[in-house]
C-alpha cells in the first residue's frame, strides 16, 4: 500500500463537515481510489487555521511513514493574518524541501490559492503568484485555485462562506481528482 499525504489547513481537514471521514476532499479522493482498486491510502494531514509556518513545524509528524504522493495546500491563513507572500513562499519551499529530502522519489502536487476579494492592492497578485512559482520551480503538479467553482457560491459553502460544504467538496473533487490520478 502506498501513502498519499494531503497536508493543509481547514480546506484539507474538512472544517465544519458533518463527517470528515466521508465528506472531506481527502476522503473523497480515497473513495475514488477504492473504486478504481488502486493500492493507495490517503492520509488527511489537515489542521484548521494552520499557516505555512505551522505546517513547517508539524510536518515531521506527518512524514513519519513513507509517502509516495504529497499534496500541499497551505497559505490562505497566512494572508488573512497579514503574513507577507514572501514569508509564505519561503515556508512552503521549506516544506517542499523537507518532503523531497526525506522521500527523494515522492510525487508532488500543489493546490494554489487566491486572495479573498476583501483584501485589495498588489498583495492579491503577489500572493497568487507564489503558488505558480513554487509549482514551476519544484516541478509539481499544480491546481491553480483549489476551491475553483466553489468559492463565493453560497449553495456550495458553509454559512461562513469560507469553507466548502459536502456538496462543495464534490465540485472540488472534479477539479482535483484528475490531477491526483495522473500521479498514481
Amino acid at each position: 500500500m502506498h501513502n498519499i499525504l494531503f497536508f493543509g489547513d481547514s480546506l484539507t481537514a474538512g472544517y465544519g463537515l458533518k463527517n470528515v471521514k466521508t465528506e472531506s476532499l481527502p476522503a473523497l479522493v480515497q473513495q475514488k481510489i477504492d473504486a478504481a482498486k488502486l493500492p493507495y491510502h490517503v492520509i488527511n494531514g489537515g489542521l484548521s487555521g494552520d499557516t505555512s509556518a505551522g505546517g513547517l513545524f508539524r510536518l515531521d509528524y506527518w512524514t513519519n511513514r513513507p509517502i509516495q504522493v504529497s499534496v500541499l495546500e497551505l497559505g490562505i491563513n497566512d494572508i488573512i493574518r497579514g503574513i507577507s507572500p514572501q514569508v509564505t513562499h519561503k515556508n512552503l519551499q521549506a516544506i517542499i524541501d523537507k518532503v523531497k529530502l526525506k522521500f527523494p522519489h515522492v510525487k508532488l502536487a500543489l493546490m494554489g490559492m487566491e486572495i479573498p476579494a476583501f483584501i485589495s492592492g498588489t498583495l492579491a497578485a503577489e500572493f497568487k503568484a507564489i503558488f505558480r512559482q513554487l509549482a514551476d520551480a519544484n516541478h509539481m503538479t499544480f491546481v491553480p485555485f483549489y476551491p475553483a467553482g466553489v468559492a463565493g457560491k453560497p449553495h456550495l459553502n458553509l454559512p461562513d462562506m469560507l469553507h466548502p460544504s459536502a456538496e462543495g467538496y464534490h465540485v472540488m473533487l472534479d477539479n482535483v481528482w484528475p490531477v491526483i490520478r495522473e500521479l498514481l
